[in-house]
């Protein structure tokens, strides 16, 4: 069987990064029809080379998967005679290692691990007939990872070329107790409109920067370095992708050579000086470490950082909230000092913060802009400030609601004091 001289693919992405990645999908591939759907991007028709290059480039995917074939299913040997019919010696030979994850949605099938064996089952018997061996499993890194996905009535098969999911930048290595995925990070700065210039958010400052997932990912944007460029793909072991070896050199060779200082100040700190740490050594791995100024500090008292002369400023916060972290520092102390274990830190940290802004990140006539992503809907009222925009973003199960900020005098009403 020949090879297809296009693919349809799927980019994967959070839920609420839809529209994002489809906008950063056409600056990509700028020639592919894209179509947003639920939980990605559909590509149509789309060259081999896209594969290569959203995967480099993708700030905002998760895994980039080319549809092999879809089609009606009952029961489990419906997916074992629909598996058969892709002609996986064209993708692997029975020296590479495979692995299937399977999803499902409304699925009558009542074992998906069973769905999953059989998928398994028709690939080595496939290869099995043609090379007289077959492949082996490897659930870690294998070679050839394969997506199933079970609708209610239909199936579809895909081959992730990503491997390891996009945000593994492969520079995080110390992480906190909440840890913020790299896409998540990237879709708050594209829904920011950030792209690390003075016309576009200008400085960029996380006062609760945590292991420094959000100043890192503004850095290597500000900076013009491919977020896949220090990592390995699936699909450089994959047989479609081979003849492609030299185009893939160019590429991260075109890549590094686009790397330049960024044009804007990055700032970051945290109440635990621990994370701070941990921010800073995650940025030396990432080659952004000279470019962010690091500092310990509650965000509740650290003032705003000096900016050049009319240069607009962006905070970026993914704050404490109860479902994945509590609030430290001076909200934390005050709640202890109440005496009331009824007395939630949220409470006090964020009303202290919006007023802590209204002081020192405001001017007349124009001020920071600040962004804050948080699952609690009441945000706005529980600051006392009118957002200007809401995003509806997932983090992880958590749904949240990215929220715009405009900091100019007035706008907040000074919390009474007691």
């Amino acid at each position: 069987m020949s090879r297809p001289e296009t693919l349809d693919l799927f980019v994967s992405c959070p839920g609420g990064v839809e529209a994002l990645l489809e906008a950063e999908l056409r600056t990509i591939v700028p020639k592919v029809h894209t179509e947003a759907l639920r939980g990605g991007v559909a590509l149509h028709k789309a060259p081999y080379e896209a594969v290569l290059a959203i995967n480099l480039e993708s700030r905002l995917a998760q895994r980039v998967l080319v549809e092999l074939i879809e089609g009606g299913y009952r029961h489990e040997d419906d997916l074992y005679a629909l598996a058969l019919k892709v002609d996986w010696t064209r993708w692997i030979t029975p020296r590479e290692t495979i692995k299937i994850d399977t999803t499902a949605h409304r699925s009558p099938l009542k074992s998906l691990n069973f769905a999953t064996l059989r998928i398994k089952d028709a690939i080595c018997d496939q290869l099995r007939e043609e090379f007289g061996e077959r492949p082996s499993v490897d659930t870690h890194d294998p070679d050839f990872p394969v997506v199933l996905h079970l609708g209610e009535e239909r199936a579809a098969l895909y081959v992730d070329t990503s491997g390891q999911p996009l945000f593994k930048r492969g520079w995080r290595l110390d992480k906190g107790d909440a840890p913020l995925k790299e896409t998540l990070a990237a879709a708050m700065l594209a829904a920011a409109g950030w792209r690390g210039t003075p016309e576009t958010g200008g400085a960029l400052h996380d006062p609760c920067c945590g292991s420094g997932t959000i100043p890192i990912e503004a850095a290597q944007i500000a900076c013009g370095i491919a977020p896949g460029i220090n990592r390995r793909f699936a699909f450089e072991r994959q047989l479609p992708f081979a003849p492609l070896q030299n185009r893939w050199s160019e590429m991260k060779r075109a890549a590094q050579a686009r790397v330049h200082p960024p044009a804007v100040p990055i700032f970051a700190s945290d109440v635990a000086f621990r994370m701070v740490d941990f921010s800073r050594r995650n940025a030396e791995r990432a080659g952004v470490a000279q470019y962010i100024q690091f500092n310990g500090g509650d965000a509740l008292e650290r003032p705003a950082p000096a900016l050049p002369e009319n240069m607009p400023g962006t905070l970026m916060m993914n704050p404490p909230y109860g479902e994945r972290i509590e609030v430290r520092g001076k909200a934390a102390a005050v709640r202890d000092a109440s005496g009331s274990e009824q007395r939630d830190a949220d409470d006090e940290f964020f009303p202290r913060l919006a007023s802590h802004w209204k002081r020192g990140y405001t001017s007349e006539e124009s001020g920071w802009t600040a962004w804050m992503l948080s699952p609690d809907m009441k945000l706005p009222n529980k600051m006392r400030l009118k957002e200007s925009r809401r995003f509806p973003m997932w983090n992880g199960p958590i749904e949240c609601r990215l929220f715009r900020f405009d900091l100019v005098k007035g706008s907040a009403r000074e919390k009474r004091e007691t």
